[in-house]
């Protein structure tokens, strides 16, 4: 009888070379960022464009009440900007870290 090799792979328990030294460090900043873009667009989106529309309604803003324009184009705005924000941020949390791309 001819034997034959056994090929599996054991995984070992050193880190890749793209992993962060600190992991969950690295998460916890993570979710501070995620948290703090969810509480302005909550803000923006909830708050302004429903909840303070009424108390908004008095102050005029490009040809339109406050509220009003949060709730049409305000909130579009700020969410393409969030969406920036986090990408820079996290870019830079990438290079704090270690893992940036190239």
């Amino acid at each position: 009888m001819s034997e034959t090799s056994n090929n599996t792979h054991t995984p070992t328990n050193t880190p890749s070379p793209n992993a962060p030294a600190d992991a969950q460090g690295y998460w916890r900043a993570n979710v501070r960022i995620i948290i703090g873009c969810l509480v302005v667009w909550a803000v923006v989106s909830l708050g302004f464009a429903v909840l303070l529309r009424p108390a908004l309604m008095g102050i005029k803003f490009m040809g339109t009440d406050l509220g009003l324009w949060f709730g049409q184009q305000g909130a579009i705005l700020t969410f393409v900007a969030l969406i920036f924000f986090y990408a820079w941020r996290m870019n830079k949390l990438d290079k704090q870290f270690g893992v940036e791309e190239d």
